[in-house]
């Protein structure tokens, strides 16, 4: 069962909030958060991309940035741009996009439920990512940006949400570059805090939906600080990394499509009349042509698009990988006619989040960087709870979460 708990979180006083927020420090080079950050010396870039401190150019794994993180956020203490609540609480952080809004709990989830699997996964690390993001949370002594988990609805924090969403938040603004509405609220009652933590040990798994590094990073960052304590009583702030924790039912996942270079030697015609051996072909013309249910792709090659459904025998439904439409188009497309097999390195292929439409693949195709495209239908997160309840990895490049998290909304301190 899952253990949370509240924290005294770090966060901008309300009058400095938008000047301090930013994007997530894996969203964006260095050179764009430098550009986005600009003469605001109050943006939390110059604490989770410190590089942009230094001469253009500077590696962001200069041991001189990382130390910089650490005196950037005691400057912003220092400044009074970041303040520490004086009690423990949890946090309700809401997302509007597009007339939906998410609402998650903002809560110190539990390092040894990540390290014994109640805190599910369902994709691979790369150890230099994790190391990055634990020397940032070594040296701040700090979850600078919160990790992205989801739950199974509960009835009881639904309503606590609903009740909390009916009052003033303390933080609303719409932010600049995602053009989304983002809210929070402070929860200080302690019944509210007591219904919270006991709903949550009621819940077998919590599933990380987007920040697996981060999420790796800070628990590894608590075990290590609990092996060298000599004192180490199990109670201790760095125990726990900060999450926002949301509604499984409430998120939206959008789709991650695929752009490649070449047809591997192929003609147009001989493509079209291999895929044949596996999909349902079918034509669709100029307009935009969006896969409309699970198993069919959209397909953009010279001007036209088609619909690509896959054929009874292709796929397995009783196996939570081999179900979903990403295995199905690396193995059957990607791997057997274009001989990509490795998404996270060949350069033949690269990939375009759904918010930015099929038009995003139109402009890639016909402007000649690319030479076709493939849209995805988008996972469900209800896939994705099964293949991390399964204990198997999804293929890379399969999820695409909208609206990101913001950052700098609150920080939590191992120290307390």
């Amino acid at each position: 069962m899952a253990i949370v708990k509240p924290f005294k979180g770090v966060r901008p006083p309300k009058q400095f909030v938008e000047e301090v927020e930013s994007r997530p420090y894996d969203v964006l080079d260095s050179d764009e958060a430098r550009e986005e950050a600009g003469n605001n010396e109050k943006s939390l870039f110059h604490i989770i991309k410190p590089e942009i401190n230094f001469e253009e150019g500077t590696s962001e794994y200069d041991p001189r940035v990382y130390e910089s993180a650490a005196d950037q956020f005691k400057l912003f203490q220092d400044k009074g741009w970041l303040v520490q609540d004086k009690e423990d609480h949890y946090y309700i952080y809401a997302q509007t996009m597009n007339g939906k809004t998410q609402y998650g709990l903002v809560v110190g989830a539990y390092v040894n439920d990540y390290l014994t699997g109640v805190i599910k996964k369902h994709e691979l690390t790369r150890r230099d990512k994790e190391e990055d993001r634990m020397k940032h949370v070594r040296v701040t002594n700090a979850n600078m940006e919160p990790v992205f988990f989801a739950y199974p609805d509960n009835a009881l924090l639904n309503d606590l949400l609903v009740k909390y969403a009916q009052t003033d938040p303390i933080y609303d603004f719409i932010a600049p570059i995602d053009g989304f509405r983002h809210q929070l609220w402070i929860i200080s009652d302690q019944s509210d805090i007591n219904t919270i933590t006991e709903e949550f040990a009621k819940i077998p798994s919590l599933y990380i939906a987007d920040g697996h590094h981060r999420s790796a990073a800070a628990a590894l960052v608590g075990a290590e600080k609990a092996r060298q304590n000599p004192n180490h009583t199990g109670k201790e702030e760095y125990n726990y990394f900060m999450a926002v924790c949301f509604q499984a039912s409430q998120l939206t996942i959008l789709d991650y499509n695929r752009v490649v270079k070449d047809l591997n030697g192929m003609t147009a015609e001989e493509f079209l009349k291999a895929l044949e051996k596996n999909f349902v072909v079918t034509k669709k013309g100029e307009a935009e042509y969006k896969p409309v249910k699970l198993h069919e792709f959209s397909l953009y090659l010279d001007n036209n698009w088609y619909s690509l459904e896959a054929k009874q025998g292709t796929y397995d439904n009783t196996d939570p990988i081999g179900v979903l439409d990403v295995d199905i188009s690396s193995r059957l497309i990607l791997d057997e006619l274009m001989n990509i097999t490795d998404l996270r390195s060949d350069k033949r292929i690269d990939f375009v989040g759904g918010l930015r439409g099929l038009s995003e693949l139109k402009r890639r195709v016909d402007n000649g960087e690319m030479r076709w495209a493939l849209a995805l239908y988008p996972v469900t997160m209800q896939q994705i709870m099964d293949i991390a309840d399964s204990g198997k990895i999804m293929p890379p490049k399969g999820t695409w979460f909208e609206p990101k998290l913001r950052s700098g909304l609150i920080i939590h301190k191992l120290d307390d």
